[in-house]
C-alpha cells in the first residue's frame, strides 16, 4: 500500500502499497452480509460467471450489479466498509467527549475544539476572509526576489511522503519528508520534493489528451471563480498568470515515473549545493524561513525539479509569483474559508475531477480532519475502546506465520546465487512489525487549538507537524515510528525501516474476521500482510537492504532475472483497459502489482501450513483454497466512477481494485482450485505465470 492525499483519497493511504502506504482506500470492496463460519459473502457472487473467464465478476459480480456508488463518492468498496465503521465509532466517541467539559489543553480538549470550530459554518462565513487576511497582506508586500524566497522557505511543510505513502502532492513550491536517507544508513535528514501545482500531477498540463484538456479549461475557471469568491480584485487577468506559470512549474516537475524511481532520488546535497546547482532563490533567506538554515546535507529527492524551480524563481514576474501565493494560500484551506470558497473547490477537486455529485456532510469531514490535524490522540481513543487484545494477538499470529511462509519461499528460490538469497533472508528476518497502534503516542502540547478559528487550526497544525517532523533531524532513526494513524483503513510498507504498520483500522471487517475461518482471513487479510512483506522485495524494495540502505545487495545475474519476470507483470498489467482510450500503466503500477502476486502467494503457503497438513472442511459447497481465493478477491471489489477511474490510472501507483484481484492468474493453486483450463480467458499457460518470490 502507499499514499493518498487528503483531498483525493477517504481516509489514509491505502492502495496496498509497496513502500509506501498503500492505498487501499480507492480499491475498495463492500461485502454487506458476511457469514461468520464463511467470511464470504455468496450474496456478492455471480457464480453463473465461470471463474477461469472472469474470476472478479466470479466473486463480486452480484455486488457489481446491485451497488450504487454514494453520492458523496467517487468510488466505494470494501475499504469504504471498514472506513464507515471508523467513522461511526469515531462519532460515538466524539458524541460523549462533546458532552463534557475538558482541561485546558489536554488532547480531549483540543479535539473538541477543533471540532467545534470546523463545523461552525455559520461563523466561518460571518468572518468571511479576515482569518487569511494578514497573510494574504503578506504576499501583496513583497517587494523582490529576496523577500519572496523568504515568503517561499516560510510556507514549507512536511506534507510530502515519497517513500511510505507515494504522495508527492503538495500546493508549496517545495515540500518537505524527514527519515533515513536513501544514500545515508543511520543519518536522518530532510528530503526536499517538487511542488507547486494545483493540478494533481504535471501530465493535467502537459498531456494532449482531449480529456487532460477539458480538465485544464476548467480550472482555468476556476481560478477565476475561487479568486472572485475571495473578493480578489482582477481575477480574470490573475487567473492567466496563475496558470502560466502552474503550466512552467509543470513543465520543471520530474514525471510520476521519475518520482517512483528510489535509485534517481537519492542525490544528497550540501547546502552550498542548492546555490551553485539551483541559482534562482536565494537559498539563505529560503532555508533560514524555513527553520533549516543550520542544516548543512539534504536528500534532493526531485533535483532537476528543485534546478527548474529556483530558475522560475527567478525568471518569472514577482506579480505571477504574488497571485500564485494568493491563490494556494485560498486554495489549500478552501475548507476553513467561507462556504462559497468550499463549495468552489469541491464542484471543482470533488466534481469536475473525480466525478462525485455531493459533498459530504460537514460533521464527517471534520471527524476526518481531525483524522489529520488530532490523528494521533483520536487513535488512541479509538483502540481502547474498539481493538481488543484478542484480534491483536491473532493478527500477530498470522504477520508470523506470513513471515516464515516468505523466508520459507525465499531459501527455496532456485534461481538465485547463494549471497543474494542470504542477504534477502536476512531483510524478511529482521522486518520490525506494527499491529494495531504504535508502542508511543504523539505529544500535541505544541499545537495550539482555538474554538472559533477554523483556518487558524489549519496552519497551527501544519506548523506543528512541521515542527514534530524537525526535530528529528541528526537524531537516531526510531524503527517503530508509524506514519500511519491507528485508525486508518490502510497498511504500510516503511523501505529504509524495514518495517510495517497495519493499523487498527484495517483490522476488521470485511478484511479480517475474528470468528471466521482460516482460509478467508488469510486470503483477506493475510494477502494485504503478505503485500506489505513483499513490499520489501518489489522493484523499490529490493534495492534496500536489511538496515533501510539502499545499495546493490544483488548479483547482475539475479537481478537481470529479477527485472524480466517485472515486465512480464508490467506487461500483463499493460493489457487491461477499463475504457478503449485508456490501459492501465504496468510500469507505474509494477511495485504494487509484485507485491500483490508475491504477498498472495505468500499468504496461500501460510494457510495451507495452518492446516497441519490436513485439508480443510468444504463450507456450503466451497473447498478451503475456494474460500481463500474468493476472500481475496472480494477485497478488491471495486466500484469507481469513469472520472475517478481516469485520475486513478493517470496519478496512482496503484492498479484499480478490480485488476488486481486477477493476480490469481499467477498462482498456480488458483487453477487448480478452480479448474481453469487452456481456453479460458484468464488461462495463462505455467510458463507465463510471473513468479518473482
Amino acid at each position: 500500500m502507499k499514499k493518498t492525499t487528503l483531498t483525493l483519497a477517504i481516509a489514509g493511504v491505502l492502495a496496498l502499497g509497496g513502500l509506501t502506504a498503500c492505498n487501499h482506500n480507492d480499491a475498495p470492496a463492500v461485502q454487506q452480509k458476511v457469514q461468520a463460519d464463511i467470511g464470504i459473502d455468496k450474496s456478492a457472487m455471480d457464480t453463473s460467471v465461470k471463474p477461469g473467464d472472469d474470476f472478479y465478476s466470479y466473486a463480486n459480480g452480484n455486488w457489481m450489479e446491485t451497488t450504487e456508488i454514494p453520492s458523496d463518492r467517487s468510488s466505494t468498496g470494501s475499504f469504504l466498509v471498514a472506513f464507515e465503521s471508523t467513522e461511526k465509532h469515531n462519532k460515538d466517541l466524539l458524541n460523549e467527549l462533546l458532552k463534557t467539559t475538558h482541561p485546558v489543553d489536554s488532547d480531549d480538549a483540543k479535539i473538541v475544539d477543533f471540532y467545534r470550530a470546523y463545523v461552525n459554518v455559520d461563523a466561518i462565513n460571518q468572518a468571511g476572509m479576515q482569518p487569511v487576511q494578514d497573510t494574504l497582506a503578506k504576499y501583496t508586500a513583497i517587494g523582490d526576489k529576496q523577500q519572496l524566497s523568504k515568503v517561499l522557505g516560510g510556507n514549507v511543510r512536511a506534507d510530502v511522503d515519497p517513500l511510505n505513502a507515494t504522495n508527492f502532492f503538495t500546493e508549496n513550491l517545495f515540500g518537505i519528508f524527514v527519515t533515513q536517507g536513501l544514500a545515508t544508513p543511520g543519518e536522518v535528514l530532510p528530503y526536499v520534493l517538487q511542488g507547486g501545482l494545483g493540478l494533481p500531477e504535471r501530465e493535467y498540463y502537459l498531456s494532449d489528451d482531449p480529456k487532460m484538456q477539458e480538465i485544464r479549461s476548467e480550472y482555468k475557471k476556476y481560478i477565476v471563480t475561487l479568486l472572485t469568491e475571495a473578493g480578489i480584485e482582477d481575477a480574470n487577468a490573475k487567473a492567466v498568470r496563475i496558470f502560466n506559470l502552474e503550466n512552467k512549474i509543470a513543465q520543471a516537475h520530474v514525471s510520476r515515473e521519475r518520482s517512483e524511481d528510489f535509485s534517481k532520488s537519492a542525490d544528497i546535497w550540501n547546502r552550498s549545493d542548492f546555490d551553485s546547482k539551483a541559482p534562482g532563490i536565494d537559498w539563505n533567506e529560503f532555508f533560514n524561513a524555513a527553520q533549516l538554515g543550520e542544516q548543512q546535507r539534504f536528500d534532493a529527492y526531485h533535483a532537476p525539479a528543485i534546478t527548474g524551480l529556483s530558475a522560475l524563481v527567478a525568471s518569472e514576474s514577482l506579480e505571477s509569483w504574488k497571485d500564485w501565493l494568493i491563490f494556494h494560500e485560498i486554495n489549500s484551506h478552501a475548507s476553513a474559508l467561507p462556504s462559497a470558497i468550499d463549495n468552489a473547490h469541491f464542484a471543482f477537486y470533488g466534481t469536475t475531477l473525480r466525478g462525485t455529485p455531493q459533498q459530504r456532510t460537514r460533521e464527517k469531514r471534520a471527524q476526518a480532519a481531525l483524522d489529520v490535524y488530532l490523528g494521533d490522540a483520536v487513535g488512541e481513543a479509538y483502540v481502547k475502546k474498539y481493538f481488543p487484545a484478542s484480534a491483536k494477538a491473532k493478527v500477530s499470529d498470522m504477520v508470523d506465520n506470513i513471515i516464515h511462509a516468505f523466508h520459507d519461499r525465499v531459501a527455496k528460490i532456485d534461481w538465485m546465487a547463494e549471497s543474494t538469497k542470504q542477504e534477502a533472508l536476512k531483510k524478511v528476518d529482521s522486518i520490525v512489525v506494527g499491529v494495531g497502534y504504535p508502542d508511543h503516542w504523539r505529544d500535541y502540547s505544541q499545537f495550539n487549538v482555538t474554538d472559533n478559528n477554523a483556518y487558524a487550526n489549519m496552519v497551527e497544525g501544519e506548523k506543528a507537524e512541521y515542527t514534530h517532523q524537525l526535530a528529528k533531524i541528526g537524531q537516531p532513526q526510531d524503527k517503530g515510528e508509524w506514519w500511519m494513524n491507528a485508525q486508518i483503513v490502510n497498511a504500510v510498507n516503511l523501505p529504509v525501516q524495514n518495517a510495517l504498520n497495519f493499523p487498527a483500522g484495517i483490522l476488521q471487517r470485511p478484511f479480517f474476521v475474528a470468528n471466521a475461518d482460516d482460509a478467508y482471513n488469510y486470503g483477506a487479510i493475510g494477502a494485504v500482510i503478505g503485500h506489505e512483506i513483499s513490499h520489501s522485495f518489489d522493484n523499490n524494495g529490493a534495492a534496500f537492504d536489511s538496515t533501510g540502505a539502499m545499495r546493490n545487495w544483488w548479483t547482475d545475474e539475479d537481478f537481470k532475472h529479477f527485472a524480466e519476470q517485472g515486465d512480464a507483470l508490467a506487461n500483463q498489467f499493460d493489457q487491461y483497459a477499463p475504457f478503449p482510450d485508456l490501459h492501465v500503466n504496468g510500469k507505474l503500477t509494477l511495485g504494487e502489482n509484485i507485491a500483490d502476486v508475491a504477498g498472495l502467494a505468500a499468504a496461500y503457503d501460510a494457510y495451507r501450513a495452518s492446516l497441519g497438513g490436513k485439508e480443510a472442511p468444504v463450507i456450503d459447497g466451497f473447498t478451503g483454497d475456494q474460500r481463500f481465493f474468493i476472500g481475496f478477491a472480494q477485497t478488491w471489489a471495486t466500484k469507481m466512477r469513469d472520472k475517478a477511474m481516469r485520475a486513478r490510472i493517470a496519478t496512482d501507483g496503484h492498479a484499480p481494485g478490480n485488476y488486481r484481484a486477477l493476480t490469481v492468474r499467477n498462482i498456480d493453486a488458483w487453477y487448480k482450485a478452480f479448474n481453469v483450463k487452456p481456453g479460458d480467458k484468464l488461462y495463462l499457460a505455467p510458463e507465463q505465470r510471473v513468479k518473482i518470490w
